[in-house]
């Protein structure tokens, strides 16, 4: 069984699709939720589906590597990203060579990088009269969303689409496809070793 903790620090929409499609999975388990904002939804969900969770601080997670001890407590396999907006630290990333993912909502290389977030990048996507939108799952690295791409999903964004119209379609493809990817790549990741 392979232990997936969960990174998130809004609502936790996507947490919440992963955690559905992994409650009959026999092969791999939510088993831990982590948030760096203490009154994010996601922990509500964590608390509702009986997961542990953990709240980090900068000072945990940046200065030391107590984040990494705790997840070798519970025996965690591999790390999904899904909404967490702070750059995850070297020792982490080394620790989980091509075992951290994460979902972006737009179509990297575009829209990516520091300050590029949920609305923020809907924005710059109408801004620049994109044609169309989408997600990008890829692996992480110690830069903000230059990690190796995984999968890639397009949506068209029409003349008159404002910044929550492609969030809503943008949403949509995240719930479509990350849960299953997550398992295609954990299958891939463990089948080499």
């Amino acid at each position: 069984m392979k232990r997936i903790a969960i990174f998130a620090s809004g609502t936790g929409s996507n947490a919440k699709k992963i955690i559905e499609y992994f409650q009959e999975s026999e092969d791999m388990e939510i088993a831990l939720i982590v948030s760096n904002r203490a009154k994010a939804g996601v922990l509500t969900i964590a608390e509702e589906e009986e997961i542990p969770s953990i709240i980090i601080d900068r000072a945990y997670f940046y200065e030391s590597e107590q984040m990494l001890f705790d997840l070798k407590q519970q025996c965690i396999d591999f790390i999904v990203l899904a909404g967490f907006l702070w750059l995850v630290p070297k020792y982490l990333i080394n620790a989980y060579p091509k075992k951290i993912v994460n979902i972006h909502p737009a179509l990297l290389p575009k829209f990516g990088g520091k300050g590029m977030y949920g609305m923020h990048v809907h924005q710059a996507v109408i801004d620049a009269a994109e044609k169309q939108s989408g997600i990008s799952i890829h692996f992480v690295n110690e830069a903000f969303d230059e990690g190796g791409i995984i999968f890639q999903a397009s949506c068209a964004v029409d003349s008159d689409d404002t910044a929550k119209d492609v969030q809503a379609k943008v949403q949509k493809l995240e719930h479509e496809h990350f849960p299953h990817i997550i398992e295609e790549v954990i299958g891939n990741t463990f089948s080499q070793l």
